[in-house]
């Protein structure tokens, strides 16, 4: 596996900053929360995955480059 570069972790923490409400669309593990399901993201690891709360109370991350979520704005 590839990492990303610094410049794609720095992008992706300015994208997504801690407290970012996401709703996930695709998720790629068999432990995945149900699509639709919404979280907070409350950091940016370096590798840029998100690491999450989500509200149905799991606790895994979304991965760059193969998990999806889009942002919510309330």
């Amino acid at each position: 596996m590839m990492f990303p570069s610094k410049k794609i972790v720095e992008r992706v923490r300015k994208i997504y900053p801690a407290r970012t409400r996401v709703e996930l669309i695709r998720m790629d593990d068999c432990q995945a929360p149900p699509i639709g399901t919404k979280g907070t993201v409350t950091a940016v690891d370096d590798t840029a995955s998100l690491i999450m709360k989500w509200d149905n109370g799991c606790g895994l991350n979304v991965v760059y480059g193969v998990d999806e979520v889009r942002k919510i704005t309330d």
